[in-house]
């Protein structure tokens, strides 16, 4: 296990070292400032989509089991063994996509020790998370009853590390396959008549790392193997005829074939790209993709997982912290956009018209496990300065949304920098889960262009804006800005001009608490929550007062 924590340590010491300099002193005094802000919403951008908001759940510590799972003989509520608070708190953010069942675990994960009566089920160890005993009562149906509870689509992760092509397409021939197939009868007679939908596959996880390991060229030469044998069987996604009298005229011809056609519907499938701003997974990968014939293979997303560390990589303190680690790990936030632009920049050469994704599905703040918990669970505290950083990585994700399309903070429950957390029968809703329903109304929104004053803030050597801004047409019709102050110590004032609409006030939410680092406890479950948020124009301009260390989101109304 020990080797396991190591290997993560060192893909984020990279992220690390440039913070671990910095020495302690008091924050350079902010003044509260006036700030222009500017959307042309005559010139919309690409739209967000939803799957931005996507999560990530992995059988690791209380993360399912407790956190999800409760079984069916819980005196918990639950519908056939899953939380019923969890289940109504997800819903309430509409959440948009699923990864499970992992991370690390996916590539030791064996699809048949999950399905069948519960008592029948092998019991093993998860020997990547501290040897938990995994009953594999939370199996196949149970995380698709639990996706489809929730209003989800799934995204599921086949074991390609240690597993076999075909178990893996066994395993989706199992969820998706229609009678009179064997498969099909065996779903049926497990509990399911229908198919599931299966939206996305993940060709396995950190194939660089707890994965395998493997170079990037080892690894492409196992996906595209998976990528040509597994296939989804549901009739409402299957890929629609090939006409071969078509291909062979495009080839005699020499006209180019970058696609074939497809099922909006379809199975998307998901390559095991980068760690952070590593180049060479994405360089070997878009290489191969270039140069394949898509009739035998193909992939329609390259994952990237980038983690927030702080100083030193799971040691910095999740409550208690001061202004030092707040400037640090928002400093290191910022760094998204920059892997985002490097890792873009090399898919651009390749594919152009951005048929292949980049879906970061593992990210959030991995900080110091709460003391007194097994360190392997990573449980920690989520800050309101958590949810700050949430919201800079969904501003940053929003930016490139041309090229992301997908997304899964890690994790939805109990785990790293999750949702909810849970203690028996109780639940805490914390600062990222509300980020996460405050930014609802931008699911599939359209980007509008932004400019606006950023200001800085300052503490010792960390130079930041002090504000950041998202803007964005909602499916209501209705403009929408997210708006983060990150200066700790003074609000800010933004003056905000919509070109072509006049906007006499703005209403929404507002964000914040005390204190950076307050947190929500059982005790106190609402330390951090959102509150009403208004601002009307005067004289013509509609300014918006931003407290310190805050994050509002607002629609414009005439």
């Amino acid at each position: 296990m020990a080797v396991r924590l190591f290997r993560h340590a060192v893909a984020g010491m990279a992220l690390a070292a440039s913070a671990t300099a910095f020495a302690q002193s008091a924050a350079v005094p902010a003044t509260a400032e006036v700030g222009s802000l500017t959307v042309d919403a005559s010139k919309p951008g690409p739209v967000i989509n939803r799957d931005i908001f996507g999560q990530f759940a992995e059988h690791l510590g209380k993360g399912i089991y407790g956190g999800v799972w409760v079984g069916k003989n819980s005196k918990i509520p639950n519908v056939r063994g899953i939380r019923s608070d969890v289940v109504s708190a997800l819903r309430a953010i509409k959440v948009p996509v699923v990864r499970w069942p992992g991370g690390c675990f996916a590539d030791e994960y064996h699809w048949r020790d999950g399905i069948g009566p519960a008592s029948r089920r092998k019991v093993t160890i998860n020997t990547n998370w501290a040897g938990a005993v995994e009953p594999n009562s939370f199996g196949t149906h149970e995380f698709m009853d639990f996706a489809e509870q929730i209003g989800s689509e799934a995204y599921i992760s086949i074991n390609v590390g240690s597993g076999t092509v075909q178990e893996a397409a066994d395993w989706i021939e199992y969820m998706t396959a229609v009678a009179p197939s064997s498969a099909a009868k065996e779903r049926a007679a497990n509990g399911r008549s229908r198919p599931y939908r299966v939206k996305y596959l993940g060709l396995g996880n950190e194939m660089w790392g707890c994965g395998a390991p493997y170079t990037g060229e080892e690894y492409v030469t196992k996906m595209k193997v998976f990528a040509h044998f597994v296939h989804n069987h549901n009739p409402e996604q299957a890929p629609p005829r090939i006409d071969f009298a078509a291909i062979a005229k495009d080839l005699m011809t020499g006209k180019p074939m970058d696609s074939l056609p497809s099922n909006p519907n379809g199975m998307r499938r998901i390559a095991a790209g980068p760690n952070s701003a590593d180049p060479s997974y994405t360089e070997v990968i878009m290489k191969a993709w270039k140069a394949r014939s898509p009739i035998y293979w193909d992939i329609d997303g390259i994952s990237l997982h980038q983690y927030t560390w702080g100083s030193m990589p799971f040691n910095e303190p999740s409550t208690g912290f001061g202004e030092k680690e707040y400037a640090t790990v928002l400093m290191q936030t910022q760094w998204m956009d920059r892997t985002l632009t490097k890792h873009s920049e090399i898919m651009d050469r390749y594919d152009p018209k951005k048929h292949v994704a980049l879906v970061v599905d593992e990210w959030g703040v991995w900080l110091k496990p709460n003391e007194g918990t097994e360190q392997m669970h990573l449980i920690q505290q989520n800050s309101l300065r958590d949810g700050i950083a949430a919201a800079m990585n969904i501003n940053i994700f929003s930016r490139h949304a041309d090229r992301v399309r997908m997304t899964n903070i890690a994790q939805m429950v109990n785990v790293l920098q999750s949702m909810i957390m849970t203690d028996g029968p109780k639940m805490v809703l914390t600062p990222t889960y509300h980020v996460y329903k405050m930014y609802v109304p931008f699911q599939d929104a359209t980007f509008l262009p932004v400019t606006f004053e950023a200001g800085q803030y300052r503490f010792d050597t960390i130079t930041l804006p002090k504000i950041d801004a998202l803007a964005a047409r909602g499916k209501d019709g209705k403009v929408w800005l997210a708006l983060v102050n990150l200066d700790p110590n003074a609000e800010t004032e933004v003056t905000a001009n919509v070109a072509g609409i006049v906007a006499g006030k703005a209403q929404g939410d507002v964000l914040t608490a005390p204190g950076f680092n307050t947190v929500n406890t059982v005790g106190a479950p609402d330390a951090v929550a959102p509150r009403p948020f208004s601002a009307n124009a005067v004289d013509g301009k509609l300014v918006l007062r931003l407290p310190r260390h805050s994050v509002t989101v607002v629609r414009l109304e005439p």
